[in-house]
Parts: structure tokens; sequence; C-alpha cells
């Protein structure tokens, strides 16, 4: 027997006493809490051999009695590595909902780690992998060479229910992954027989769980939850009787969890924002919390018996000084720093500001307003494991969207598709009370907020547009599941310019003012003019600027938000940050960075098509691949000698003179800001304003 005297928790300045008070407490044979008898042989016990000085043999003992968890029908694995997540992970909003889960198989729901949280976890990514995921395999052989199963690990378990936990943390936590899913290399997953799997989700929740985890990895906080240390992790054999009731807890505990998401727009647990939705289900959010925390306490008393951890060792196992015993002083600083997720990014307070989202997406027919008002009952409950759906409860269900659904709103009051004025009727309709000042609010202070709202996944994707004047006293409002190419031409011709557009409208109220001037030039009449002056002038540089390029858009939401939104960068100065970020991602596309995307296609054929006969990645994004590739006998996919089509033919069909010279006019044009045009484009040449 070895004798280990622990003085870790301890300040410094006192160690030397401590260590003095154990060494004679263990010559007379007293009993001190910090000084501890183990054989060292018994360290081999367990799973990676810890120095696991201070264990009971009670607990050590667990682990030489029951089976690890890969047994029985059991397994733990990592999953891909796209080698470009933003070429091949998106968020689940921001692709079409036709191409999104089962209908098209384009968009799969993606498990990334993420931060902590016991039983649910929304969801938000998702990845490209359409046809088995040609595009990312070959993308990845290209890249790295060698084959494809390097980065992209255990395919066959792809699609399969199962549990996820963020990669590191300071307590363990496990959720549940639906089934038609994927995982990534952060998302690792555990795979159970189907009857099995929530009840492990009970256990894999329990204290005794975590505590297990800690002493494998030779600490109980700040551990990098690895495949194999999950693997290894005994796990107690469940009777009929235990299996039922850990399921029974852990479907509870799932529930209650995934109701207290159902206030957060961004996900697909999403029905009514915070106030509306506890009027509608009568759910109260402390109520929902006591019960879990009740729940928890079932399972903990379950789990500690079916591992047959007495009682005191369960005293010490949730003593408060559990994470001084993990053998490390600066535990509490060891964060899911990393999280792969990202998810803490969109998180956004309730009251008004979720309110008026919710309106902006009632009035451009996204959410469903009758759940508000009882028109429509709420939608049953999904299980834990069921496929992910394209699209929330919240939002009107497939077939049943509005008719007239918009693709613009504007900021023109008294104009009939004035977004303020809707969303006031909106408000009316549910009977609540609209956020103050919403026209400035929406003016100013929403487009910020959805931005953040809309972000996860390291992923910025707001999926309402606000094109604005500088000083945002005129907005264009874009709804990206609405919009088309022609969205644009309609926003030039019918709402900013044409004889009955704004422009035109302010332009006669500029001249009414400037008559009545000559009548009357008193300071408040100079101050309104003045003010009329400068909205005109902005009016008139928003316009050259929507006219500059409205002719080469050409969006396609498989390219993700910020590729189609970069053209525009220049329609947003009322926002420096997200135009700084879009201008980034323009002249990224410019120089080539981003040749997989349909946008680069469209606007430089020319150089991407020759690209597409060196990578067949990019082949395979543009539906080049059987023109310059060929699958062997041996499965292995070669250059063809001769293209079935030359690079000029090819070329050719996809150049339209037309938006060639838009091309131009918008990469060579100046800055329209008002009187004056400032900056110069990347060629730093001016040129005169696009035809109308």
């Amino acid at each position: 027997m070895t004798v280990f005297f622990r003085l870790l928790a301890l300040p410094i300045d006192r160690k030397g006493d401590a260590l003095r008070d154990a060494v004679t407490a263990t010559n007379a044979r007293s009993d001190l809490p910090n000084v501890f008898m183990a054989a060292t042989e018994e360290f081999g016990k367990i799973p990676n051999s810890p120095f696991a000085y201070w264990l009971s043999d009670g607990v050590r003992e667990v682990f030489e009695r029951l089976a690890p968890f890969e047994s029985s029908e059991r397994t733990a694995k990592q999953g891909l590595s796209t080698s470009d997540d933003f070429r091949f992970v998106r968020v689940w909003w921001e692709v079409a909902g036709s191409s999104f889960g089962a209908a098209v198989r384009r968009w799969f729901p993606l498990a990334k780690g993420g931060d902590r949280s016991t039983y649910y976890a929304a969801i938000s990514a998702t990845v490209n992998w359409a046809s088995d995921g040609n595009e990312m395999k070959a993308w990845t052989e290209f890249s790295y060479g060698g084959h494809w199963s390097r980065n992209l690990r255990n395919t066959d378990r792809y699609f399969r229910a199962g549990l996820t936990w963020p990669l590191r943390g300071v307590i363990f936590s496990a959720q549940a992954v639906p089934e038609g899913s994927i995982f990534s290399v952060a998302g690792k997953m555990a795979f159970a027989p189907q009857e099995t799997l929530t009840a492990l989700l009970a256990l894999f929740n329990s204290c005794v769980f975590d505590y297990l985890i800690g002493v494998s990895a030779g600490k109980v906080g700040g551990v990098q939850y690895e495949v194999g240390l999950i693997s290894r992790l005994p796990v107690p054999d469940l009777g009929a009787k235990e299996l039922t009731q850990l399921t029974r807890m852990a479907r509870r505990a799932w529930s209650l969890k995934h109701s207290l998401d159902a206030t957060t727009e961004a996900t697909h647990a999403f029905l009514l924002p915070a106030g509306l939705y506890e009027q509608v289900t009568k759910m109260e959010r402390a109520s929902v919390e006591r019960e879990l925390a009740e729940l928890q306490s079932q399972i903990d008393d379950l789990t500690f018996s079916l591992y047959g951890i007495s009682a005191g060792d369960r005293a010490a196992i949730e003593a408060p000084t559990k994470v001084a015993m993990s053998g490390s002083d600066d535990v509490e600083a060891e964060a899911n720093d990393d999280a792969d997720d990202g998810d803490d990014e969109g998180a956004v307070g309730g009251g008004s500001d979720a309110l008026g989202s919710w309106l902006v997406g009632v009035a451009f027919g996204r959410f469903d307003p009758r759940l508000a008002t009882g028109e429509r009952p709420i939608p049953p409950e999904p299980e834990p494991f069921d496929p992910l759906p394209s699209r929330s409860p919240g939002m009107y269900p497939e077939g049943e969207e509005r008719a007239d659904r918009p693709d613009v709103l504007v900021d023109d009051e008294g104009h009939g598709d004035d977004l303020a004025a809707r969303a006031l009727t909106i408000a009316e309709r549910v009977k609540v009370d609209a956020p103050e000042n919403l026209r400035a609010w929406l003016a100013k202070e929403f487009f910020p907020l959805h931005i953040k709202m809309y972000s996860r996944s390291r992923r910025r994707a707001p999926i309402y547009w606000q094109l604005a004047t500088p000083s945002a006293g005129y907005s264009v409002w874009l709804y990206i599941h609405a919009f088309s190419g022609d969205t644009l031409f309609r926003v030039q011709n019918d709402y900013v310019g044409g004889d009955r557009g704004k422009l035109a409208h302010e332009e006669r109220r500029l001249d009414a003012l400037t008559s009545e001037l000559r009548d009357d030039a008193t300071v408040p009449r100079r101050k309104a003019l003045a003010a009329q002056e400068a909205l005109v002038e902005e009016l008139r540089a928003f316009l050259y600027e929507v006219k500059l390029v409205a002719a080469l858009w050409k969006p396609n939401l498989d390219d993700g938000v910020i590729i189609n939104f970069a053209p525009l960068w220049r329609l947003v100065p009322q926002n420096k940050a997200w135009q700084k970020e879009l201008k980034s991602t323009w002249d990224a596309l410019t120089d080539g960075k981003y040749d997989w995307a349909h946008l680069a296609m469209h606007l430089w054929p020319e150089r991407v098509v020759p690209k597409c006969a060196k990578d067949r990645s990019l082949a395979i994004a543009h539906g080049l691949e059987d023109v310059y590739w060929v699958e062997g006998t041996d499965g292995k996919w070669t250059a063809r000698k001769t293209p079935t089509k030359s690079v000029d033919e090819l070329v050719r069909e996809r150049t339209s003179p037309a938006v060639k010279s838009a091309l131009k006019n918008l990469l060579e044009a100046s800055i329209a800001t008002g009187n004056t045009r400032t900056g110069r484009g990347r060629t730093g040449r001016h040129v005169a304003s696009p035809e109308t």
C-alpha cells in the first residue's frame, strides 16, 4: 500500500503545515480527509489507468463489475470533417425547405457538439450530403489526397438516431439526436438498440455517469469527451423495470427542455414568442424548471442504485468539493470554449424584441398567427428521435402558406406594403402591444438584432434583409424564402423608381416645399426643405445602387445567405459591420475563392468552367461531372482525355452579355451617397450611372 497526501486545494502558504499534520496523523494511525492509502496496481482496473488514489474500493469495483458501454450492440463513433464548413455547412433556415431533409435529400441535420445542454439541444446546422456526399468526398480527395474516408468517418452510421455531447466541458451532458441526422468529428455520437436509447439518455445525464467520466479521464472537470473515453465507461444492466423507469423520466425531461425552446425563434421547436406562448399554452417556465430539477434528482437516485454506489460514496461524489478532487486548480476556467456550434452567438432576450421579430415573420407570411388566436390548434409534440421537419410548428404547415406571401416590404408610411403598418395590424389581431416606436425600431434596431438572432454554427444568416439609405430614412425589406431573380427589378421599378415610386413621390414633395419657401422662408420651412433635399438625394443614390446590381443578381439559396447577399453590400450603409462582412465576401468571390458557388459560375463562367476539369468537386457543384470526368470499373474517377463539350462552348452557354456589362459597371462604380459619390471600385475608375 502507498500513502498519498492530497494538498492541491489548499493555498500555497498552508501546504507546509498541512503536509506536516498529514505525516503526523499517518504515523499516529489517525484519520485525516486528505490522507489516502491505495495499492498502485489497483489503478490499472480503471480505463486509462488514472492516478485516482482517492477512489474508494466500492467505486473502483464498479469498473470491474460492469461491462463497458462499447458492448452488447452499443458503440460510440466520431463523424465527418467537411474540410470546408463555409462551403458544405448551412443553418437550417437559410436553405430552401424543399431541399432540407427527405424531400430532395440535399441538406441534412448535422450534430456539431455545441454547448452543454441536458436531454435536448436544438440542431441548427445542416450539411450538404446530396448524392451520398459526392461533392464533399471529391473535395476531400482533391484537397488532401488519399481516400475520402480519412475525413468522412463512419458513414454507415449516418442518419441513425443516437446521443451526442459537447466536445469538452466541466460537467458532461448528452442530447438526443433525431433519426436522419449526420454527425461531425466534434459532435460525436453514441448508438444503441432503439428501445434503450431514451433510457441511456437518462443514464448519460446522471451525476454518477459524469463522475465516472472524470475518474476515467483522471479529473472531474475540464474533460475532453473523446469516443474512447465514453466507450470504456461502465454501464449497468437494465432490467425491464429500470428500463421503463429511465425511459419515462428521460422522455419527460426531453419534453420539458424542448418546451423551453418553443419561444426561441431560430429553432425547430419554435411555436410563439415569449408572452404569447405562455398565454396560449399556460406554461410557466419556473414550474418547468422545478419539474426538471425533480426529474434529475429521481434519475440520480435510480442510477446511483443501478451502479451499486454506497451512500457514503454518493455523498462524496455529490459533495461541493468534488471539483477540487480533479487534481487541477483551474478547472473552473476550462469551459467549453471552442464549442463547435457557437450557438451562444444567437442568444437574444425575449420581451418586445422577440415579439417584434415574430410580427415581422408573420408580415412576411413565415409564421402562423392562427396559433395565437386559437384558429389553429397547437401541433402535437414530436418524439425525441423523430426526424427533424423542414419548418418549425410556429410556421405555416406545408401547403397552407399564404398565397400572397410578399417578397418585398418597405418602410414607407401610407404604402400598401408598409412593414410597420402590417406588423401593427397583426398585433391588433392577436391582441398584443407592439414594440414602442415600432417604425423607428424597425429602421434602426431590428436588423442588427435579427442578424444576432439568426447566427449559429459560426454562420450569420439573416433571412429578412434590410436594404436602406445611409440614414435608414427609407428601407426595403426582402424575405429570402419568397424573393427571386426579379425581386430587385421590382424594387427598382415598383417601389423606388417609376412614376409612382418613392423617389418620384418625394421629389414632388420637394417641389412643393421649394415653392412654399418662396412665399414663406421661415426657419422651420428651411429646415423641412433641407431634410427633404437630403432624403431625395439619398433615394436617388439608393436607386442608383439598386440599378447597378439588379441585372446581375441571381440568388440561389444553396450558396447560403452571405454569398447571395454579398453583391448587395453597397445597399446596407446603415449597418457598417454587416456591410464590411458582405464586402469581404464579395471581394473573395471576385478573387475566385468561392468558385463552387452558383453565383461564381453565373458571373465568371470563363474562370470557373476550366477549373471543373481539374477539381471534380467543382464539376459536381456545377453539373459538369459527366462532361469532364469518368468513373472506372474500380470506382475511381479520372479526368476525361476529351471532354464531351469544349470549354469555349460551355462558357458561351453560361455567359450573358447583359450580366457581364452589369458586372463591369458594378466593379468600376463609385459609391453613391447622396449629393456626392465617394470611394472607387476595385479598378479605381468612375463610371456613369447605369441606365434605367
